[in-house]
């Protein structure tokens, strides 16, 4: 009986394509707080980092080692909607908000973009929406590389403003010692207000 041999992302949907392509993803639409944070990554297809997959797959360590080879190769736009932005448009619109900024980042236009998802972003280029796409293509893997390192950065700094809620191992996810410190000490600023529990809590005041 075979097994069935591991698929890792590779440049075959970048290849289909004409001229520079673009990898774009975002993080951050589950969490109760702090900005959600998109990137978008030319490869350079003759000088690739080894070891890019998708971010949900890799070590911190390893994380943190590809993101300073990607910035090292590539050419590499970052943006993020605010949380104010969340609350105003919801998590999709800021999702594909902070998409649209990470692409106008990079210092070169690209040609097309392979967006992961299936929701087009409307980035003013020609755009290819690939569902589960950091598992597929090397440039969204290493887009969503970027996004994830990025915005954990974003979310340690704010862990020192705000230490009850440990944004440093949860990263504003609802875990139990962010519910906890939730109940402890209320929300704060960088909580998304139209998020349920959020809102759930806000109406119990």
């Amino acid at each position: 009986m075979s097994r069935a041999v591991a698929k890792f992302p590779d440049l075959s949907l970048e290849m289909l394509e004409t001229g520079r392509v673009a990898g774009i993803d975002e993080v951050g639409r589950g969490p109760f707080a702090g900005p959600v944070v998109a990137a978008a990554v030319i490869l350079d297809q003759n000088n690739i980092p080894d070891g890019i997959q998708d971010s949900k797959k890799l070590s911190k360590a390893k994380r943190e080692a590809l993101f300073d080879a990607i910035f090292a190769t590539s050419f590499v736009g970052t943006g993020e909607a605010s949380v104010q932005e969340i609350d105003q448009h919801n998590i999709l619109q800021a999702s594909l908000l902070a998409m649209r900024r990470a692409m106008e980042a990079l210092p070169t236009r690209p040609d097309i973009a392979l967006v992961d998802g299936n929701r087009d972003p409307k980035l003013g280029i020609p755009s290819r929406l690939i569902v589960r796409g950091d598992g597929r293509s090397l440039s969204i893997a290493a887009a969503s590389i970027v996004a994830k390192v990025t915005r954990d950065r974003k979310m340690c700094a704010l862990a020192e403003v705000y230490p009850q809620y440990e944004w440093e191992k949860n990263a504003g996810y609802g875990t139990a010692r962010h519910r906890k410190g939730l109940r402890e000490f209320g929300i704060t600023p960088q909580h998304r207000r139209s998020f349920a529990p959020i809102r759930s809590l806000l109406s119990d005041d």
